[in-house]
């Protein structure tokens, strides 16, 4: 079975969620690393949580995070700035 990519219009549940290592989520979000673990630990802060890629319970086993979640999490913090600046 192929994936076809969702025609121009198509659901975003009909394309599969990219996901993304930490060193990509520190280039987006322009965060270091210990920064970006602090926001996750703080409920408040809306930080998207990581998708475990094993079933492994080990400290330090592989995990990602969804792409769109970043970008969703980056565009709310500009639209927080863009309604304190108005």
């Amino acid at each position: 079975m192929t994936l076809q990519p969702a025609p121009l219009g198509g659901s975003a549940i009909d394309q599969p969620a990219r996901l993304i290592r930490m060193k990509e989520v520190v280039e987006l979000v322009g965060l270091a690393r210990p920064t970006i673990y602090k926001l996750m630990s703080q409920p408040e802060s809306n930080f998207p949580q990581p998708v475990k890629l094993t079933d492994s319970t080990a400290r330090g086993a592989p995990v990602a995070w969804v792409l769109s979640e970043v970008q969703a999490w980056t565009r709310a913090r500009i639209a927080a700035r863009d309604k304190v600046a108005a």
